[in-house]
């Protein structure tokens, strides 16, 4: 599943009030935030390792210590599980460390960064990050301290409300995505995902971000059945449309995708039901900057037309 949670409200307000406490500390700066100066508000340290490297997997197993005391009796258990489960970065309360994968593409670094930010400035995820107990084997808990990650990284990274006055003033498009994207260094993706989130508090709107969806352009490791990368709703496309099918969207928007290697691809209007069964039309438009992004905007109500 490819959607991405929606977080309680409240919850939300009580990840905002830590990050706004923080960039208080931090003078309220201007953007974009150097998050550099966050870890020494926070007094926290970062280090890298390597899955391939011996020497930087032993200095990560180092640290796995809690009160003093060794984490891991069988270091090896915890490279197998770095490998098996393709971990890219996590957090170590105990040492108020941020590790990351040193083989991380560059411009991952400062997304996946602030998300371990994110989980250290929650004191409720602390007990987790390193084992499960009664409360973080439950299925949802783990995507839900995710989406709690995520927010609070955005709500940073994005100095809370500071992008989205600036993303309002433009109409929802893809190329005023790419306008946005420079001033707050942030990647294209990110972006992308946050202007969905502020244009549609009130207005349903869906983005996806996949590989190039023409049949022939796609990559060797295609899964039809997971076709998205990410299927990210807006507040009002997940109050009205949330048994929308991200698989059924995606092949919606194929159909008009062309073969060109990158650029806009193409676009049009699409139909969608929402949760009652009704119809609706929303404008779809696809670009390819990297990843292939794809923004569906909501239009109308379909008003069927029939022949007399």
């Amino acid at each position: 599943m490819a959607k991405n949670y929606i977080l309680r409200r409240r919850t939300q307000e009580r990840i905002d009030e830590r990050v706004e406490r923080l960039l208080n500390r931090l003078g309220n700066p201007e953007p974009p935030l150097k998050l550099e100066h966050v870890r020494d508000a926070l007094d926290l340290d970062r280090a890298y390792f390597q899955k391939d490297d011996p020497s930087l997997m032993d200095d990560v197993i180092s640290m796995l210590r809690v009160a003093g005391k060794q984490v891991l009796r069988r270091p090896t258990l915890f490279i197998d599980a770095v490998k098996k489960f393709d971990l890219r970065a996590f957090y170590l309360p105990d040492e108020k460390r941020i590790l990351m994968d040193k083989d991380l593409h560059k411009l991952k670094f400062r997304w996946i960064e602030a998300h371990e930010v994110g989980h250290s400035l929650l004191p409720w995820h602390e007990g987790a990050m390193l084992g499960d107990d009664k409360q973080t084997l439950r299925p949802n808990c783990h995507e839900q301290m995710e989406a709690e990650a995520n927010f609070a990284a955005a709500r940073l990274l994005f100095l809370r409300d500071r992008f989205a006055i600036e993303a309002r003033d433009y109409a929802p498009s893809l190329e005023a995505v790419k306008a946005l994207q420079p001033r707050f260094d942030n990647t294209l993706t990110t972006t992308f995902w946050r202007c969905v989130e502020i244009w549609g508090a009130s207005t349903p709107i869906i983005g996806l971000v996949t590989g190039h969806p023409h049949p022939i352009k796609r990559e060797a490791d295609f899964d039809p059945a997971e076709p998205c990368s990410h299927f990210v709703q807006s507040p009002a496309f997940a109050s009205g449309f949330k048994g929308c099918d991200e698989i059924d969207v995606f092949n919606m928007v194929v159909d008009y995708c062309s073969v060109a290697r990158g650029g806009r691809l193409g676009g049009g209007d699409i139909v969608l039901h929402d949760d009652n069964g009704d119809p609706h039309v929303f404008t779809f438009e696809t670009v390819k900057w990297g990843y292939a992004l794809t923004l569906g905007v909501y239009r109308g109500p379909h008003r069927s037309v029939i022949a007399i």
